[in-house]
């Protein structure tokens, strides 16, 4: 073909095919252009968000719960660090292959596990493992699977399990308080959980950390009253208890006198709040502060207070308890044989229902109402223990003689073991009732004036005939100490009336008695080996817990130690009667 001359024109379709590519150059670089400037100002903020959503995560920082330790420092309640597995449903459904080898890997049933996911494509957080071992929690996320991540959390832990089970509580997976003192002081031990921004890679590795935007604010740590080492001799000796009696529950408090701090406080049977399978109502509750029961004649010393303050009475009184019972319109009170004119000390010390009776009702409603009232009888303590019970105390404008009588035997009132062991250290601290307290105090509080110290330091030497060779209470004697205390057995209510075969066992009393420093009560619910009464199935707990209580606490004896005969011996199983509770 012959080469076209320079001066020769340019065919007319060749003009138009250039100006036509040029056209479409011209606009494909507008087309460019304008998409740059609609990504970069227009769409800029929908892919910003796309882009973090993709990348960027704000994460959780959780908080660390305070940490409960007894008054000396031990740890009762820790937190420890574990990690929760949890999964975006919609990027773990595109890789449903992978969902067997993570099922393995928490050891989850398979098929389960790709149902939970797939029903769950219209969230974006779905728990599938809560509070596993870091170790195990680390192997997981090494598996690379998409949309599996891992979060740091807390579990609680108590290291003296069932020792202190009842008392503490437990918390709920969230590490929230549920029962007990966990519940109680759950606003001052929960911390508040911080959040911070972070970009992580598709693995869920965090890359970078962006902005702190709230930050953590730890728990406060929280120092209870109680003496974990008297905790424990508690525990020990309550739980050999209800074993050897086969009873079917039991509780024991001890009080320091001077502050009004819970030294101890257990409860039988237990249980473990480290194990989940172990914490069902029926075993949680703290029978100490939420079960009432009727207290026997563990109630006699407090009736006999209020004759005391009333001046009607003193430690030389004479009560004529001939000829061995006492009617009360149709109703007898009996003992177990005539006494006959007997000093008030005595009274006790034999526990006589009929001389309690001339007491009683020589009284006035208004008199004793009041004498009990003051003693907390009828209210909650002020311990603020979740679920306390007020116990049960009539109006006295209801009372009538027969109820009267009944009452100062024990019977027509209801208290709790808390409450019966305050009404105790009330009279062992001469008359200033203290404020029950969980938590260590610095400095003893003044209390409320509830008795005149002569009345109690009268009550407080009267009490420790009961525990004298030939009181009720004799084995609740401690070598070296001189102790104060009274027996109760009751009978245990029924549909229409009382069991004549079911016994609440109580000893209730103050050591040292020429300066009370304990005050602790003893409750054994219907022991079935034999023995039912409060001073021989509660009264030898009494003795071991505050002997070794007092011996920890390095209190000074004040009497001699008896020689080994001298000691009070355990009587053998039988032979009990089954005459009215004494």
């Amino acid at each position: 073909m012959k080469p076209r001359s320079p001066r020769e024109p340019v065919p007319r379709s060749f003009r138009w095919r250039a100006r036509l590519l040029f056209a479409l150059l011209f606009g494909g670089a507008l087309t460019l252009a304008w998409r740059a400037v609609n990504l970069q100002l227009v769409d800029h903020g929908f892919l910003a968000r796309e882009g973090a959503a993709r990348f960027s995560r704000v994460l959780d920082i959780a908080a660390h719960r305070g940490t409960i330790t007894d008054r000396y420092g031990e740890p009762l309640a820790v937190s420890t660090p574990v990690d929760s597995v949890w999964v975006n449903p919609g990027e773990l459904a595109l890789a449903t292959d992978q969902i067997p080898r993570l099922a393995a890997e928490l050891k989850l049933d398979a098929q389960e596990l790709t149902r939970r996911v797939t029903s769950s494509l219209d969230r974006e957080f779905l728990y599938l493992a809560r509070h596993r071992q870091p170790a195990e929690a680390e192997r997981i996320k090494a598996l690379g699977i998409p949309g599996v991540y891992t979060s740091r959390e807390y579990r609680r832990y108590y290291p003296a399990g069932e020792v202190s089970g009842h008392l503490l509580g437990f918390t709920n997976v969230d590490d929230a308080g549920q029962e007990g003192l966990e519940l109680a002081f759950d606003h001052w031990l929960a911390g508040e959980d911080g959040a911070k921004r972070v970009i992580q890679d598709r693995h869920g590795h965090i890359v970078q950390n962006v902005e702190s935007i709230r930050p953590v604010r730890p728990g406060r740590d929280l120092v209870l009253s109680i003496d974990l080492r008297i905790q424990y001799l508690a525990y020990r000796e309550l739980k050999a208890a209800i074993r050897d009696q086969r009873a079917r529950a039991g509780s024991v408090v001890v009080l320091d006198v001077a502050s009004g701090e819970v030294l101890a406080m257990v409860n039988q049977p237990a249980y473990n709040p480290n194990d989940r399978d172990q914490i069902l109502p029926a075993t949680y509750r703290n029978r100490a502060a939420t079960d009432i029961f009727e207290p026997g004649s563990s109630i006699k010393p407090f009736f006999v207070a209020a004759g005391l303050a009333s001046g009607k009475y003193d430690e030389r009184s004479v009560i004529d308890t001939s000829p061995g019972f006492f009617k009360v319109g149709v109703k007898i009170f009996e003992d177990e044989r005539n006494y006959g004119a007997i000093d008030i000390a005595t009274v006790l010390a034999k526990s006589s229902n009929v001389g309690m009776a001339h007491i009683a009702l020589t009284l006035s409603p208004l008199e004793l109402w009041s004498t009990l009232t003051r003693l907390g009888f009828g209210q909650v303590t002020t311990s603020g223990y979740p679920g306390e019970s007020a116990g049960l105390l009539p109006a006295y404008s209801q009372w009538r003689p027969i109820g009267i009588v009944t009452m100062s035997h024990g019977y027509g009132l209801s208290v709790t073991p808390l409450q019966l062991a305050h009404a105790y250290a009330t009279i062992g601290s001469f008359g200033f009732a203290r404020p029950v307290s969980f938590l260590r105090l610095e400095t003893a509080p003044p209390g409320e004036r509830a008795l005149e110290e002569r009345t109690c330091r009268e009550l407080v030497g009267m009490l420790e005939s009961v525990v004298a060779a030939e009181g009720t209470g004799k084995l609740a004697a401690i070598p070296g100490y001189r102790v104060s205390g009274k027996t109760g057995t009751a009978w245990k209510a029924t549909a229409g009336g009382y069991s004549t075969d079911r016994y609440m066992a109580v000893f209730g009393g103050v050591a040292p008695a020429s300066a009370p420093r304990l005050a602790a009560v003893v409750v054994i619910d219907e022991p079935g080996a034999g023995l039912h009464m409060g001073g021989q199935v509660a009264a030898p707990v009494f003795s071991r817990v505050i002997g070794g209580a007092l011996r920890l606490l390095a209190v000074a004896p004040d009497r001699p130690v008896n020689t080994p005969e001298e000691l009070p011996q355990s009587p053998a199983l039988g032979g009990t009667r089954a005459a009215a509770p004494l």
